[in-house]
């Protein structure tokens, strides 16, 4: 029998092209990109743990931060794989999502009250009588008896204070009208809380910590309030707050620890402290909103990318000035999505 080289040559070719198609195609199918929209709150936190998670895993995390109403709506829309939101999703936004709601909490931070008054030193006091009193119009002038009391020797000008929130609806609005709520009856009735509380007339407002931010730099006497991990990374003037225990506290991560040790997480994760006992009192949590069901891919990609940030995931967030998960927590949460993602 007489056989041919060439042909041979060519045989082996061929198998070896469908086997590299087949090898390319298996791949494709395995790489899986997930999207996801919602809170500007943690975007410094999710920026690095889907930049880590992708290089140990493959998986690619895209996050459009546009605020924790957007997320809500596009989450509950359908459009994206999962949603960011800094104020736990109600009962009734939970019953609107046909494919049903997990809540994963994955950070807790700190809101920081800054300002622009010239002359003012880089740190002043405001008393849980006053900061909600500003932000309500009860208080209009910086020179006010209630602001100058807890700041001796320092000279307020009889200026009109500016006051800067949010444009957008946003979690930090949540968690900062959420503690003014508690600590102050007169804002709970006149502005409420909430991701879009009702401003009084006259306010400005700026989309996002950025907005919010550069409208405080442009403005002689304004005051606003951003995520605390912003403010320290574009070094912006702190104001300390008073809290519940009667000191007058800067947000710093330590504080912002104490505040939120106390805190009991219920069998959903939701949780709306608003004035804790003591630590830095304008606390909050952040969740990822994810469904119980999805493609088998996905499912599979949702599942490691949360026992992923629950795990290695929570060693970055000191360094971002962000509160880890309490352990416990964090397996009840891995648990959870484990146990109510279903493959469809």
């Amino acid at each position: 029998m007489i056989f041919s080289t060439t042909g041979l040559r060519r045989v082996a070719t061929v198998s070896l092209a469908v086997v590299t198609v087949s090898i390319s195609t298996m791949g494709a199918a395995m790489a899986q990109t997930l999207s996801g929209a919602g809170a500007t709150f943690p975007k410094p936190l999710y920026d690095r743990y889907f930049d880590a998670f992708k290089k140990e895993t493959g998986i690619q995390v895209n996050y459009e931060a546009i605020g924790s109403g957007g997320g809500i709506k596009q989450f509950t829309a359908g459009t994206v794989d999962f949603g960011g939101s800094d104020a736990a999703m109600t009962d009734a936004q939970i019953k609107a999502v046909g494919k049903g709601v997990i809540l994963v909490p994955t950070a807790g931070g700190a809101v920081t009250v800054t300002y622009n008054v010239p002359g003012l030193p880089n740190t002043i006091k405001l008393s849980r009588q006053a900061l909600p009193a500003i932000f309500s119009g009860e208080i209009t002038r910086w020179n006010d008896a209630k602001i100058t009391k807890d700041n001796p020797g320092v000279n307020f000008p009889n200026q009109p204070i500016r006051v800067v929130v949010r444009a957008d609806s946003s979690g930090t609005s949540f968690i900062f009208s959420n503690h003014l709520s508690n600590v102050s009856s007169k804002f709970r009735n006149s502005v409420g809380f909430g991701t879009t509380p009702k401003w009084p007339k006259g306010v400005l407002s700026g989309k996002g910590n950025s907005g919010v931010a550069a409208t405080v730099k442009q403005t002689a006497n304004s005051i606003g309030y951003v995520e605390s991990a912003f403010a320290s990374q574009n070094k912006l003037p702190e104001i300390q707050v008073q809290n519940r225990a009667g000191r007058f506290v800067a947000p710093s991560l330590s504080e912002a620890n104490r505040a939120l040790s106390g805190v009991t997480f219920p069998a959903n994760f939701r949780v709306f402290e608003g004035d804790p006992a003591d630590g830095y009192p304008i606390v909050g949590l952040t969740w990822l909103m994810v469904y119980k069901q999805y493609s088998p891919a996905k499912a599979a990609a949702v599942k490691k990318l949360v026992q992923w940030i629950l795990t290695k995931g929570q060693a970055l967030n000191g360094s971002l000035e962000y509160t880890t998960i309490p352990k416990s927590v964090a397996q009840r949460a891995i648990k959870a999505v484990n146990d109510g993602i279903t493959a469809k």
